[in-house]
């Protein structure tokens, strides 16, 4: 049997949801089906290394990534974005130079953030497939002319009910429609059970208080300034809990900053990047999502997966994941809402108990190998 030949391109492989999917996804394709060549813009990553030896891993430029804006930074900076956009300029220098002319059957952008690389391909033959795993209707600088753009591919993956309903409405057809298709995201739930037993050196907390813990990079869009100063509120109405946030990026020192002038050091934690936070999770007795946005927040469903109750915002993919509140709180996006819902469970003791009885007696849908198998349906049929 022919392999069918695959391109898949996506920035990087750093500590991300998307990232982890992808990675998910790659690891359960049968080798002797199909020819992967993994195209990475920065080899950089935690995940690199899970990436199975079959897969063809390219890259334009290898390093670490810089996230922050430092003087000396700024020339590296300046010479990689340029350097990327030679190639999406270029195209051909791409495929000649770094692809060896190679055919593909099927190009993926990975993220929706590749799509101009993969609709500036000079294959004009291939099919192309986006998997759009962010909220794009709340990113800045998607608006509705560039979104329109994504019909273009042969096939559009969405991740919630929310992106799927949005797609809708900006199709001017029903093959437009069509080409939207919803599929959950792949997570390895016996990976995040075996992760999870893992030792903790140095628990940063006291272990009579209940716990919050919320995991994910530290942008803007995660809301950890809301977070704090809720959790500030709550303690100064005698509701006593410690709250541990696990990750890094560039709003780090600004959390941090926050944290301190809170005067919250000794019940809020920063711990920065962990490569395996689930022994934190399993040991915590809250997850808190305080996001303005998201696409699919795969941290909620490996949550569940541990069986911790969760109390969220309604971004894009919590009312999936959640099943529209049964599993866990849905609160209104706002710093009202984050204190609605952690209040909830701090005040009635029976609410987190009902939670995971309901999660435990749900069948999730995000099971791996039912999303791989779906994944390889798509490209297989497109």
């Amino acid at each position: 049997m022919k392999k069918k030949k695959i391109l898949i391109r996506i920035g990087s492989l750093r500590h991300g949801g998307a990232e982890k999917v992808l990675v998910n996804f790659l690891k359960s394709l049968p080798p002797d089906k199909y020819e992967v060549d993994l195209l990475l813009n920065l080899y950089s990553g935690l995940y690199i290394q899970e990436v199975p030896s079959w897969i063809n891993l390219k890259y334009l430029i290898k390093g670490e990534m810089i996230t922050t804006n430092r003087l000396q930074d700024i020339p590296i900076k300046a010479f990689r974005v340029l350097y990327e956009k030679m190639f999406l300029w270029f195209p051909f220098l791409l495929y000649r130079f770094i692809l060896k002319n190679k055919k593909y059957d099927v190009e993926i952008a990975a993220i929706h953030a590749m799509y101009r690389e993969i609709l500036s391909s000079p294959q004009k033959k291939s099919k192309k497939i986006i998997w759009v795993q962010n909220d794009i209707f709340n990113v800045k600088g998607y608006t509705q002319k560039v979104i329109r753009e994504f019909f273009r591919f042969d096939r559009i993956l969405v991740i919630s009910e929310k992106l799927l309903n949005g797609m809708y409405e900006l199709a001017e057809n029903e093959a437009e429609k069509a080409s939207v298709i919803k599929i959950y995201n792949p997570i390895d739930r016996n990976d995040t059970l075996k992760k999870a037993e893992a030792e903790i050196q140095d628990y940063p907390f006291s272990r009579n208080l209940p716990t919050f813990v919320t995991v994910g990079t530290v942008y803007p869009q995660k809301g950890y300034d809301r977070l704090l100063n809720v959790h500030k509120k709550l303690i100064d109405e005698g509701l006593s809990h410690q709250l541990l946030i696990i990750g890094d990026g560039y709003d780090f020192n600004n959390i941090r900053n926050q944290l301190n002038e809170l005067g919250l050091q000794a019940t809020a934690k920063m711990l920065g990047f962990s490569s395996n936070p689930y022994p934190f999770l399993k040991k915590a007795d809250f997850y808190v999502m305080s996001s303005r946005h998201e696409g699919f927040p795969t941290i909620i469903a490996e949550a569940l997966i541990l069986n911790k109750p969760v109390t969220a915002t309604d971004i894009s993919g919590i009312r999936d994941l959640l099943q529209n509140g049964t599993l866990g709180n849905i609160t209104a996006n706002s710093e009202e809402g984050i204190y609605e819902g952690m209040k909830k469970f701090l005040t009635d003791k029976n609410r987190a108990e009902k939670y995971k009885k309901e999660i435990a007696q749900t069948e999730l849908p995000f099971v791996l190998e039912k999303s791989v198998a779906h994944l390889q349906r798509i490209i297989d049929e497109v």
